[in-house]
């Protein structure tokens, strides 16, 4: 069963760019072009139309969208349904941007140690995102920032690690007090429509601090350059190493630890990919404490 041409056309929607969904299916853009123009001569319509630099879905288009992810959730079932192996099969995995350069390299490396017949993609996206996808069954797994409400029944939460705050600032700086920093210095803020954003505005309010904002950031990259520039001080998650290369920067812990960032694994209780799962979620479970040990 091929299924590529499709696969292809769903990447292309999803991501609005032909050169993104090309370079995350590691094609050429006309390689991809081929395929869309092969997927529509079989429907017999146009699927996609460009509009300005981004392409969306036509109105045929967006009605085989919904259909397609189906189809394709179903043939990656199909294929995990024929392994009689548990030790073998196809795994859709999702991961926050801190863990994807942190913790999925070595995740991946053990994984593949262990169960070298468990072919892995993993597709990077924001917490929320990626959780609403293991509930829809887009993704068997996800490593994310533990969700502010209920998980659904049908899903598992296998937590990895606690993420302290700190407060970074640049290395002129001599104040070593993280809440006189945050009150006096320019403030470079955690963007509050993330997880960890939300965790910082919070344990501003309880300090009483009224930090000088100065710029909202969503990235934690961007924000450890910016400090790095000298454009401000910043409240962040710790999260594991690599960090932006050749940042400098003083690393002030603060002594809160109901205030640290909880990341974790989700994943569907039931699924016919129940072994390759298992196996990701043990490997997550054993790199995160291999982190946490380190000194």
């Amino acid at each position: 069963m091929d299924t590529r041409f499709l696969e292809s056309f769903v990447f292309v929607a999803d991501h609005g760019s032909m050169a993104e969904a090309a370079r995350r299916l590691n094609l050429t853009p006309a390689a991809l072009a081929q395929r869309i123009r092969a997927l529509e001569r079989d429907i017999g319509s146009p699927l996609l139309v460009r509009a300005g630099r981004t392409v969306t879905p036509t109105e045929a288009g967006a009605r085989v969208l919904a259909r397609a992810r189906a189809f394709l959730q179903s043939a990656r079932d199909l294929r995990a349904a024929a392994v009689d192996d548990r030790t073998a099969g196809e795994l859709h995995a999702g991961s926050v941007a801190t863990a994807m350069t942190g913790l999925v390299p070595d995740i991946l490396a053990r994984l593949a140690k262990s169960h070298p017949r468990v072919r892995v993609r993993v597709s990077p996206g924001g917490s929320g995102d990626l959780y609403e996808k293991v509930n829809r069954g887009e993704l068997d797994a996800a490593i994310v920032v533990k969700p502010e409400f209920a998980l659904a029944k049908a899903c598992e939460w296998r937590p990895l690690r606690a993420e302290p705050l700190l407060v970074i600032a640049p290395v002129a700086l001599r104040e070593r007090d993280p809440n006189a920093l945050l009150a006096r210095e320019p403030f470079i803020r955690l963007s509050r429509d993330t997880a960890g954003g939300r965790l910082v505005d919070r344990y501003l309010r309880r300090e009483g601090i009224l930090p000088q904002e100065r710029f909202e950031v969503t990235s934690l990259f961007a924000i450890t350059r910016m400090v790095d520039r000298g454009l401000g001080v910043a409240l962040i998650p710790d999260w594991p190493p690599p960090w932006p290369e050749g940042v400098r920067l003083r690393r002030i812990p603060v002594d809160s630890p109901e205030h640290a960032r909880q990341v974790g694994v989700v994943y569907p209780r039931a699924s016919v990919r129940a072994g390759p799962v298992q196996a990701f979620v043990e490997a997550a479970t054993a790199v995160a404490a291999g982190t946490l040990s380190r000194p």
